[in-house]
């Protein structure tokens, strides 16, 4: 069974960094996308990045580019979210999913059955 847990959310003032971590389980994660999402109170769920676990590609949401990292080590089946100069506006549960389409401007679900992290908190604020 697929099973992802998302770690390292939390409470940062504007204009700081916060590094989230996406260990996998329970697949085999070398041929395909690890995306990373997003959803505030009230609002619809965002793609922010995603990267493909074999070829280390990576794609950003224009909210997140120049400012968010997404990484992975192959040998834990983790993926990273680095998050600098985070906003107010980046505050959010922050959810790992695949399998997932790695599009231009980030990931989108368009599968029928996706799996899904329970979600990290991060908020921003002074």
């Amino acid at each position: 069974q697929v099973q992802f847990e998302e770690s390292g959310g939390g409470l940062v003032q504007p204009g700081g960094s916060l590094r989230l971590s996406c260990a996998a389980s329970g697949f085999s994660s070398d041929l395909i996308y690890i995306g990373w999402f997003r959803q505030a109170p009230g609002k619809e769920r965002e793609g922010v990045s995603c990267i493909h676990m074999s070829d280390g590609s990576t794609r950003y949401s224009d909210s997140v580019k120049g400012r968010f990292t997404i990484s992975r080590d192959n040998v834990k089946d983790t993926v990273y979210l680095q998050m600098n100069s985070l906003e107010p506006e980046d505050t959010a549960v922050y959810s790992c999913a695949t399998p997932i389409m790695c599009a231009s401007d980030g990931p989108r679900v368009v599968y029928k059955e996706t799996y899904w992290g329970q979600g990290t908190q991060v908020t921003v604020s002074s």
